[in-house]
């Protein structure tokens, strides 16, 4: 155990990771350690309890509460988004469902299209980033994009999507997205320090995001002052651990629901894996995971529910996770 501790080490301290990692064998938590720093200028150092944003991570969340919703029968996977967007959106095909959705097989044109010709530190959000806060300001930037293909038709990673999933739960619900997440996933799996936080009041133990692994040029200019469906969500190491406990032991949505969640809906060669409901699955194996990818975060969790395997990798830089999530891949054979 020592030489693989050593090992982790020794990949943080060569590619210059800033985040904290925390690797569970069953109940017990094998490996936690947190590197480099929550704020640059006042040398404020990350800790294993530092909330990091995890950005497409939330998905999974997302998911989740739409599915809660689904089983309390607010909602069905044929529901169309149509019927509950009323006029919004009208370049949304009328047979768009909940599902494809939820299985990137709407086919909807996106706001965030990520097969586009940008960099991840480019400025690509079309509205003033101060100006998303809440789910139905997204509306403006969800508007004008035809649809790509026909709905169900193929995978197409979409982010507008889960932001329209967002604001279908909140319109048949009447409660905010952010509050929905709260009493539908983060309650339920006892996930204390995962919020949806706002980039311009941060609270102590948060990281700021920056977009190299040094200087201190941060992220506050490219994303949604505060995040939604499609991701923006702050989380901590152990609070990500708590989510796979809860989310296999039935505590989110029924123990039917997740295997219907995590049976995989697609296969995305060019990601070299599969994916289901709102996760990212394994191309061989059973592990489930979650992944976040955006200028100043990067976050990559697997989970083995076979063998009880859980890594989790947070990282306030761009690109700082994917190293060390890779070394943990082959070491505990992910």
């Amino acid at each position: 155990m020592k030489d693989w501790a050593e090992s982790i080490d020794g990949v943080a301290a060569e590619t210059h990771f800033s985040g904290a990692v925390r690797v569970d064998l069953g109940d017990d938590a094998v490996f936690e350690r947190a590197y480099g720093l929550a704020q640059r200028a006042w040398d404020i150092p990350n800790a294993v309890d530092t909330r990091f944003a995890i950005a497409s991570g939330g998905k999974g969340m997302t998911a989740l509460t739409v599915v809660s919703l689904i089983e309390a029968g607010r909602l069905e996977l044929t529901t169309t988004a149509r019927s509950v967007l009323g006029r919004d959106l009208p370049l949304i095909a009328d047979d768009v469902t909940v599902e494809h959705l939820l299985a990137h097989r709407s086919g909807i044109g996106d706001y965030l299209d990520e097969d586009g010709d940008h960099e991840i530190e480019d400025y690509v959000m079309p509205v003033p980033v101060h100006e998303l806060r809440t789910t139905e300001q997204y509306l403006r930037v969800l508007d004008g994009y035809p649809q790509k293909f026909a709905p169900g038709e193929r995978f197409s990673y979409c982010n507008g999507g889960y932001v329209v999933l967002a604001l279908i739960a909140e319109r048949v619900t009447g409660t905010f997205f952010h509050e929905l997440v709260e009493q539908h996933v983060c309650a339920p799996a006892g996930m204390p320090d995962t919020a949806f936080l706002q980039s311009d009041e941060l609270p102590a133990g948060a990281a700021l995001g920056y977009l190299a692994t040094d200087g201190l040029t941060t992220n506050g200019f490219h994303l949604p002052v505060r995040g939604s469906g499609d991701g923006g969500i702050y989380s901590t190491a152990a609070d990500v651990h708590a989510f796979w406990n809860a989310l296999f032991g039935g505590r989110i949505v029924s123990e039917q629901w997740v295997k219907e969640m995590v049976r995989p809906r697609s296969d995305v060669p060019s990601e070299s894996k599969r994916y289901g409901l709102g996760f990212w699955l394994h191309a061989t194996n059973e592990t489930v995971m979650l992944l976040g990818f955006d200028a100043g975060v990067s976050f990559h969790t697997g989970h083995d529910p076979v063998r009880r395997i859980t890594y989790t990798v947070l990282s306030n830089t761009s690109r700082g996770a994917w190293p060390i999530a890779d070394h943990l891949d082959e070491q505990l054979a992910i």
